[in-house]
């Protein structure tokens, strides 16, 4: 990774540094309710770690009152009720055993090389390198269409392809799905409690202490425990997006749904943005007039847009050739995600377990995703 600065190798090494030797257990690495200063067992590096020479625009957070008492620590909490993990079953592969052997003998028949090249240009555009960190606001029309399974898609993606850290955070509804995908079997800290006291002054690994560490690399960063509770708001969403921006090179939000105040605001503010539409006709409907709003904002959002169309049920009846020319029509590129019974199954999502054809759309909508976030200086 080249280009911006040593800012990555000096982000890696002081994590690195500060992680040698440590149980890497999520429950070993929580940190107490207030800890403004790298802790005692952590090497603090002599500079902050920082994506690009100028700090955020917007104004960041005081640090806490000393006379005030701390905030509680919450308590860490299951994503999945233990009584159903037993339920879960073992994980589908996304393919049939006949359509990977069918897919095996077509690829010894086929030229690989075009299919090499390919696979390398869209890691390349994952790859590219940024100056500052770059939001990327995942959002649907609706729930249950696949918007926090996209998201959890990108943000593994984009930990697999790139070399600096990455964050990928929940900003839905109170019950959001998102840190289940990802994998995370608990949670502590969420948004609301991280507002409270991120301050300037922590470094890097002060944060990532805060957060949990996806099992291929990154963190996440949950909206609630899984409660039923006050929604995050926008003032909470903006405080904790500022504050993180620059310790990740990419940030992948899951939003809420539209027309969301959270939604807009992340949809309003972010460097790309993906909108996720079902494969039906009201769905592609839908979307098509939230494309035509994100054309209405002053700062050419759209032209930063890209569309999932997500086939969430293997037989549809939508002509997808349709249904993406409709959507590319304001200029919008459209990836489609096919049926996966892997992701159809729910529970944490297993990268190897993921079709071809998935693996290999998700690694093309990330990357028209990056290749359009780094247009936003």
């Amino acid at each position: 990774m080249t280009g911006g600065g040593d800012w990555q190798h000096d982000v890696l090494k002081q994590l690195t540094d500060a992680t040698d030797g440590a149980d890497a257990s999520p429950e070993a690495s929580s940190p107490p309710a207030r800890r403004p200063e790298a802790p005692a067992d952590q090497a603090a590096p002599a500079h902050r770690p920082a994506l690009g020479s100028r700090p955020a625009p917007a104004a960041r957070p005081s640090a806490p009152d000393p006379h005030l008492p701390a905030p509680p620590t919450p308590q860490s909490l299951p994503t999945i009720d233990p009584r159903l993990t037993i339920a879960l079953g073992r994980p589908h592969h996304g393919d049939s055993l006949a359509h990977r052997a069918g897919r095996s003998l077509r690829r010894l028949t086929a030229s690989a090389g075009q299919e090499v090249a390919e696979q390398t240009r869209l890691a390349q555009e994952v790859q590219q390198p940024v100056t500052t960190g770059r939001v990327v606001a995942v959002t649907s029309i609706r729930g249950g269409v696949g918007k926090s399974t996209v998201a959890a898609l990108l943000g593994r993606t984009f930990n697999h392809y790139r070399h600096d850290p990455v964050l990928t955070l929940e900003a839905d509804a109170a019950l959001g799905t998102l840190p289940v995908r990802m994998g995370a079997e608990t949670v502590r800290w969420a948004c609301a409690d991280l507002a409270r006291i991120v301050t300037p002054a922590m470094q890097l690994t002060d944060v990532t202490g805060y957060l949990v560490p996806v099992a291929d690399g990154g963190w996440l960063l949950p909206a609630s425990q899984g409660r039923v509770g006050a929604p995050l708001d926008v003032r909470t969403y903006r405080t904790v997006t500022l504050a993180l921006r620059r310790y990740f090179a990419v940030t992948v939000v899951d939003c809420e749904t539209l027309p969301g105040e959270v939604a807009r605001t992340a949809m309003d503010t972010a460097h790309a943005r993906v909108v996720v539409a079902p494969m039906t006709a009201e769905g592609i409907h839908g979307t098509r007039q939230v494309l035509d709003w994100l054309g209405q904002l002053p700062h050419a959002a759209l032209a930063t847009t890209v569309v999932a169309l997500s086939a969430n049920a293997p037989d549809t009846t939508l002509d997808p050739k349709t249904a993406a020319a409709h959507l590319r029509e304001p200029g919008v590129p459209v990836v489609l995600l096919p049926y996966d019974r892997h992701l159809a199954q729910g529970g944490p999502i297993h990268t190897a377990m993921l079709s071809q054809v998935t693996r290999d759309a998700t690694v093309r909508l990330a990357a028209e995703v990056m290749q359009r976030a780094v247009r936003v200086r």
